[in-house]
């Protein structure tokens, strides 16, 4: 009786054969006009093209040579660290934690959990943390989210500047487009402080789907900017189709999306597998959780991941910590979760969105949510950017935190890796 019931969910041909109908007919506007957005920009050769030109680092350096030459200072600080290897080495960390018995220890790399700390909004933050890393014996993250305002950054060079930092330390990063729910396309949100309790329905509505390729295709021609942010069903599926046309193009969803079950991710891995390539490959790489999902959760989805063949390149990005305010009931901590999840189920990254609890509750101006939505000037006029650097810094800490909780359980992290040497 199970297997004749489970039979019935079998896909039959003829639907996957009317699906391709209505991709290729030259008729169905919704695919029409996504490729009219793509053909401002080029082919798909064209457009990685440019976008590997834009990305390679003595080209953003040239650039930033003329947009911010001061940042430059940074980025060379920066080289010159790493090259002299001024940065503590898994090895030494390892040490520090655990004694001389971490050198008879044998760590599972499979299950390496990334580090992952929210948001780097500002170059200067991401100098303050690498100074502090040196000087402590901290690490690095090996993973890096922005939600600074796009055009903000383009103007004053941090966009350019961040880009080629992450080359030089080894790690991931993310952008957040200008085109989402707070930029008034959506008429239901006065703003930001409407938005943060309502993790779905954000989103693009009508036309500003096809704005938000657009500026992407922008970023990435002009910057080489590859990985963006994603909250709207919409989008996640413009990037697969994007993405199947030929466009190298990848992305994370976010918590916004709203993904706090194992059918809401079953749903859009079959996305991704329905649109992937014949590599295999989706532009799908990193798939963050509701703060409502628990170990079960990722369990169970990271059963039909696994059986999709997307175990290694679709990340399970989960929120250990969260900004004080405006977002989560708090105290919200996830690391004991996370030490347990992290021996058996692999790709994960630890999202740090604030400090730890019992150091947020102390601060006079602990983190925000709604901050991520200030312009620089408003943030400069009201002197709260040294109050976001000791939130960004708390949030470094906590990623330590977390670093240090996995290797006292025999478990791995992926960190900078440029600078934290085996």
């Amino acid at each position: 009786m199970t297997c004749a019931l489970r039979e019935r969910l079998r896909i039959s041909s003829s639907c996957l054969e009317e699906i391709n109908a209505l991709l290729l007919d030259p008729d169905n506007r919704a695919i029409n006009d996504l490729l009219d957005v793509v053909a401002k920009y080029g082919t798909p050769e064209e457009i990685n093209r440019k976008a590997e030109e834009a990305r390679q680092l003595p080209n953003l350096l040239a650039r930033l040579r003329e947009v911010a030459p001061a940042h430059l200072d940074g980025l060379r600080w920066l080289e010159e660290q790493r090259d002299k290897r001024a940065f503590i080495s898994v090895a030494e960390y390892r040490r520090r934690v655990l004694g001389n018995k971490a050198d008879h220890m044998d760590f599972d790399e499979r299950f390496a959990v990334t580090l992952e700390i929210s948001a780097l909004q500002y170059f200067a933050f991401l100098l303050a943390e690498a100074e502090q890393a040196i000087e402590r014996g901290e690490l690095m993250p090996g993973r890096f989210i922005r939600v600074r305002k796009m055009k903000e950054q383009e103007a004053d060079g941090d966009l350019l500047a961040v880009a080629a930092a992450m080359q030089i330390i080894g790690a991931s990063y993310v952008e957040t487009l200008d085109t989402k729910g707070t930029d008034g396309s959506n008429v239901h949100l006065g703003g930001p402080e409407t938005l943060t309790g309502y993790f779905g329905g954000i989103g693009q509505p009508n036309e500003h789907a096809l704005a938000w390729l657009d500026e992407y295709l922008y970023y990435y021609t002009t910057y080489g900017v590859r990985q963006v942010l994603n909250i709207n069903a919409g989008t996640i599926l413009l990037a697969y189709l994007l993405h199947k046309l030929g466009v190298d193009n990848e992305f994370k969803i976010s918590v916004f999306m709203g993904n706090d079950n194992p059918y809401s991710a079953l749903w859009t891995l079959i996305g991704a597998k329905l649109f992937s390539r014949p590599d295999g490959s989706t532009p799908l790489v990193g798939f963050n959780w509701s703060n409502s999902a628990n170990n079960e959760t990722l369990e169970i989805t990271a059963q039909i991941r696994r059986a999709l063949g997307f175990e290694d390149r679709v990340r399970f990005e989960h929120h250990i910590t969260e900004t004080w305010k405006s977002i989560v009931r708090q105290p919200y901590d996830r690391l004991e979760e996370l030490v347990e999840l992290a021996d058996h189920v692999a790709n994960i990254s630890a999202k740090h969105e604030g400090g730890a609890p019992e150091v947020e509750r102390t601060r006079e101006h602990p983190s925000d949510i709604l901050d991520y939505f200030r312009s620089r000037q408003e943030i400069d006029a009201a002197g709260d950017m040294p109050r976001l650097l000791r939130n960004y810094l708390d949030k470094h800490e906590a990623v330590n935190r977390t670093a240090r909780a996995l290797t006292e359980h025999g478990l791995t992290f992926i960190a900078a890796r440029h600078l934290h040497y085996w």
